[in-house]
């Protein structure tokens, strides 16, 4: 992969003399879905398919971005001198994002870089690929301009803050945080009201993650994302008229239950519901892992995916039956939609002499459903981002 881009690299650029070499994951998140804009805790895991880059400054203040995956688009130019957000960037409103996010903070970056990506994270499928990308740039950021006071973490939120307010998407932390954080064979057990976190081993003995793509894309941006963040937010604002609480993740399901008649508005109570009780399954679900009970750990996964479709309404047809078919195959210990939603991927813990049948018969039965194929990843768990030559 690494020869490819810098062909491509110097196909566009002249040479590829002093560009260098980067990689930031995918990511999945085994439990903790729409927690961590609500104070909640999350589980996700890095992937070892992600998205590679080749970059290298430049002598200007020019910034040339490509995508080998989106060619169609040619280099898009943009410049230090005019950091904004423009619809004919298309994709590369993801990277020039933090680069503004960079310099809102207070980094100087005094020339531009040309930048050459190319991923194996399905577009649209809830596996991070823009959270894989804007770590990405930070990492080739500090790395290209000697930027040594910034952590990984502060790459995370950085990632974070820029699909905030440039791109306009109110993500919570997971998805940065466990592209930048990564430890390869563990999940990464993060609260994000205190951004206390640790890793937790993934040993699967006799089982494998296995990844359902849909194939139905979604945009956060445009979707019911945002929408959602605003009824937990409404939420929140009615209990607080009588708890003293931050988020709905400093509620058990109990105090929850107890005082629950605060939310006059039922589709805010739906939703903060969910935020509430999936916390839970999250913190009972790496408690369940670490005891060795991984038949706990999946019907917890099972029962998550029922409060997304049923409370937080964030699945879709599509996914409902990648899941039901998932369900009824002996073998698979659990299964859940995973992402922000609204189409992408399910993910499923699968026993090993089992994986064949799984995805034999539910791509055979999903195409007869829905009339198009469904993509299948048997994946591992890598390291977070890095500069890799």
């Amino acid at each position: 992969m690494k020869q490819k881009l810098f062909d491509k690299f110097a196909e566009l650029f002249g040479n590829s003399d002093g560009a260098h070499f980067y990689f930031s994951p995918g990511r999945v998140n085994l439990i903790g879905e729409h927690t961590d804009y609500n104070g909640g805790h999350v589980f996700p895991c890095a992937l070892t398919m992600g998205t590679y880059g080749a970059a290298r400054r430049r002598d200007d203040r020019m910034l040339h971005f490509y995508s080998m995956n989106l060619d169609k688009f040619d280099v898009v130019e943009a410049s230090l001198d005019d950091l904004t957000n423009k619809k004919e960037y298309n994709w590369a409103n993801y990277p020039l994002g933090v680069v503004w996010a960079f310099t809102e903070k207070g980094c100087k970056l005094d020339t531009g870089f040309d930048m050459v990506i190319w991923g194996n994270i399905p577009n649209g499928s809830g596996l991070s690929s823009s959270a894989s990308l804007e770590v990405l740039t930070g990492v080739i950021l500090t790395d290209l301009y000697q930027i040594t006071d910034l952590t990984m973490t502060d790459l995370a939120l950085i990632g974070q803050y820029s699909e905030n307010n440039f791109n306009g998407c109110n993500c919570g932390i997971m998805d940065q945080f466990a592209v930048a954080m990564g430890k390869k064979d563990n999940a990464i057990f993060l609260d994000t009201n205190t951004m206390k976190y640790e890793y937790a081993p993934i040993h699967l003995e006799d089982a494998k993650i296995v990844i359902t793509n849909s194939k139905v894309k979604h945009s956060l941006v445009d979707s019911a994302y945002n929408d959602r963040r605003q009824e937990c937010t409404d939420a929140l604002a009615a209990l607080k008229t009588e708890l003293d609480i931050n988020a709905l993740g400093d509620l058990t399901p109990e105090e929850f239950e107890a005082n629950k008649e605060l939310i006059t508005d039922p589709v805010q109570l739906k939703r903060a519901k969910h935020a509430v009780y999936e916390n839970q399954r999250t913190i009972d679900a790496v408690a369940a892992l670490r005891d060795g009970d991984i038949n706990k750990f999946g019907q917890l996964m099972n029962q998550s995916h029922i409060s997304l479709r049923d409370d937080y309404e964030v699945s879709c047809e599509e996914i409902d039956i990648l899941v039901d078919l998932a369900w009824k195959i002996p073998g698979v210990i659990g299964s859940r939609i995973t992402g922000g939603g609204f189409g992408g991927c399910t993910v499923s813990i699968v026993k090993n002499d089992a994986v064949d049948t799984f995805i034999n018969d539910i791509g055979k039965t999903y195409k007869e459903k829905v009339g198009h194929e469904a993509e299948f990843y048997t994946v591992d768990i890598g390291d977070g981002a890095s500069r890799i030559d």
